[in-house]
């Protein structure tokens, strides 16, 4: 048995000792011993098993990680019922925080109420056991009823040349930011230029070339706006669907002002504030040849990173794709996009696609080997359509959870002053 095996395993023991103790809790001492005991040999063996079925780069079983959920939410439900908490707050608690997790917004719903459900048929019994019969019961019904996954283990420790439709960039800090440009440069020792003048995110918009998409068809205001993205100014005028309001608010204050990266307007009081957009760019020691490119766009009056998003194109099977890193520490968050024609001459960059290359994928980087270990996020999906209409360039990224719109940024571009 290898180290990285037995780890998980021990682990798995310890986590299953806490959730028997927690189960029997009411049977006092000797009871919390045996559960303790039985909990560790419970689920240290359901790890080893589910471990022995993994198949390379695959996650463990469904049902193994049902069972760690379950043990993990029953010493939580045991503090909250020392604390006070009956059986049935116990059970809707459980189901919403398991729901909140599941992130899918059909999930969100049935957590509570799932939840509650499972709380009043256990009222009386130890809120231990609420808890972790919430947990397993959402989760093995939420199987049943939504059968797409929301992660695919893509590769587990795989060279960058391998997925060419991840950004292999990561954070180095805490907080991305917008000085990651110059981080990275003085990392890797690259020449760094700050806000490079006349310069696009994509070097040359024939790169995109394939079966959907002929540059040659695009309207050169469009090809203009891509391969020279700096002679433009852009403002924001955010729709967020009123559902997902809540979500963001917590996650924005949580996460995204926290890490510096991701941060979107909430309303159009704050994108009034006006945006600064500028690219970075590193160039390889004694080279002119753009390596990496860096679209930073922060509010005008305070200075706080929007996005920082690193663009790079490649092709595969005749096909040009767009990917864009969003770094993050010792991650990066890609979204490869395929391009399609419009009608009206715009351009079309997509999500959507069963091609092996578009979608979404988070990455961890190993920071000594480079590998990456990466999952495919399923269930989220963008498109970004750039055309012109009267004479004026436009701009509209739409994004999607699960099929449910929940936001669609609305870029008003106009040229920058000389």
């Amino acid at each position: 048995m290898d180290a990285k095996r037995a780890q998980g395993i021990g682990f798995a023991a310890v986590m299953g000792a806490a959730a028997g103790a927690a189960l029997a809790g009411h049977r006092g001492s000797r009871g919390v011993i045996k559960g303790a005991l039985l909990g560790a040999g419970v689920l240290a063996a359901v790890d080893a098993t589910a471990r022995a079925m993994q198949k390379p780069d695959e996650i463990p079983a469904v049902w193994a990680r049902i069972a760690a959920s379950g043990a993990i939410a029953a010493p939580v439900g045991w503090a909250a019922g020392k604390a006070g908490a009956s059986a049935l707050a116990v059970g809707v608690a459980s189901g919403a925080v398991a729901g909140a997790m599941g992130v899918r917004p059909q999930k969100v719903a049935l957590g509570p109420v799932v939840g509650l459900a499972v709380g009043a048929a256990m009222r009386g019994r130890p809120p231990a056991q609420v808890a972790a019969a919430s947990v397993v019961a959402f989760r093995t019904l939420s199987q049943l009823i939504f059968r797409q996954p929301q992660v695919t283990l893509v590769a587990d420790k795989a060279p960058a040349e391998r997925l060419p439709f991840v950004v292999p960039l990561e954070a180095r800090t805490r907080y991305v930011g917008t000085g990651y440009v110059r981080a990275l440069a003085e990392a890797t020792g690259g020449v760094y230029q700050e806000a490079a003048p006349d310069i696009g995110i994509v070097a040359d918009l024939d790169a995109l070339a394939g079966p959907e998409f002929d540059p040659t068809g695009v309207d050169p205001l469009v090809r203009e706006f891509y391969e020279h993205t700096t002679r433009f100014k852009l403002d924001i005028v955010p729709h967020w669907r009123t559902w997902v309001r809540p979500g963001y608010l917590l996650y924005r204050s949580l996460v995204a002002g926290p890490l510096g990266q991701a941060n979107v307007p909430m309303n159009q009081r704050e994108a009034q504030q006006g945006i600064h957009s500028r690219i970075d760019t590193i160039t390889n020691p004694g080279s002119t040849a753009i390596s990496t490119r860096g679209w930073i766009r922060s509010y005008a009056s305070t200075g706080e990173p929007i996005y920082v998003g690193i663009y790079t194109t490649y092709r595969h099977n005749n096909r040009g794709y767009v990917s864009v890193g969003f770094p993050l520490p010792q991650a990066n968050f890609t979204a490869t996009l395929t391009p399609q024609q419009r009608t009206d001459g715009g351009l079309r960059l997509t999500s959507r696609g069963t091609d092996g290359q578009t979608g979404h994928y988070l990455s961890y980087i190993d920071a000594d080997s480079r590998d990456l270990s990466t999952l495919a996020v399923h269930g989220f999906a963008e498109t970004l359509d750039v055309y012109v209409d009267d004479g004026e360039l436009h701009a509209d990224h739409a994004f999607a959870l699960f099929g449910l719109p929940f936001l669609t940024l609305e870029y008003r571009i106009a040229r920058a002053p000389a």
